[in-house]
């Protein structure tokens, strides 16, 4: 088992959580959901990434309750969808998906995207349910920095993770070093940039250097980036590959190569100009 399983990203109200989770976006098939999620918990993975847009969190419940693995060792995120968010929405969204999950807390919970006009008392409701205890840490997805800034106004408790799309085509250096200042941890979604990296020279030919593939060499420069990365895959020699990244370290010039492919390229949509 990969010692990467024992990394974990400590955040700002000092909960643990770990660097490398598994991502379960566009799993559409139950019983090929239970089992990728089943197989990755009983191969070392400690941390799930769903939301309730994923319309898998039932199966998501399941395959948790069948892994044989205590709860409380188990780091679970879901996320309020678009159409859900404002303040009463949103705790009504979350009773929803603590339901389906069959879970009686979750550790992290976010805003999808921040829907104008609703993401701060979306927030709002989130760092209720901390304050309940029914989530053990806050959160925000596709927030820019304005977003965060105008959350500050009027947060109580800061959100202390940020997951965003980041990829060595889109390595968002300002956005990671904003929310390093001020204490959010970064979560790296899309982080193989939907698998249109794997057949990147640049990446083939540092992995030949390491004999590890692609995709491993893009996870470990998340990692050494200090990001916290969910690589979604429903193939069982997949999800295991890649938590194979614990036994070899990029070099700074291998880093730097990685670094220069960034063409602020995204695979999703921007946050600014996302239509809700």
């Amino acid at each position: 088992m990969s010692k990467l399983f024992n990394e974990t990203k400590e955040l700002v109200n000092g909960i643990s959580m770990p660097r490398l989770g598994l991502g379960v976006y566009k799993m559409t098939d139950p019983q090929t959901t239970v089992e990728a999620i089943h197989y990755a918990i009983q191969n070392g993975y400690r941390a799930i990434d769903t939301a309730a847009i994923y319309e898998n969190e039932r199966e998501t419940g399941e395959a948790i309750r069948h892994a044989g693995v205590k709860r409380e060792e188990l780091f679970i995120t879901s996320k309020v969808w678009n159409e859900d968010q404002g303040y009463d929405a949103t705790l009504r969204a979350f009773d929803a998906s603590l339901e389906k999950l069959g879970l009686d807390y979750l550790d992290l919970y976010l805003t999808h995207w921040p829907v104008a006009g609703k993401f701060v008392e979306t927030y709002k409701a989130i760092e209720r349910l901390y304050d309940e205890k029914l989530i053990r840490s806050t959160g925000v997805s596709n927030h820019h920095a304005h977003h965060l800034e105008r959350i500050f106004v009027k947060a109580n408790v800061q959100p202390m993770v940020n997951q965003i799309e980041v990829h060595p085509r889109l390595s968002q250096e300002p956005l990671r070093a904003f929310c390093e200042e001020n204490g959010i941890a970064v979560t790296s979604w899309s982080p193989l940039a939907r698998g249109k990296l794997l057949v990147e020279p640049t990446l083939l030919h540092i992995g030949d250097k390491y004999e590890k593939t692609a995709a491993q060499i893009i996870i470990r420069w998340h990692l050494q980036n200090d990001l916290i990365v969910i690589p979604k895959s429903v193939t069982p020699e997949r999800i295991k590959e890649n938590s194979e990244v614990a036994d070899f370290e990029l070099t700074q010039s291998d880093m730097k190569v990685i670094d220069n492919l960034n063409l602020n390229e995204r695979t999703g949509t921007n946050p600014d100009t996302y239509d809700v």
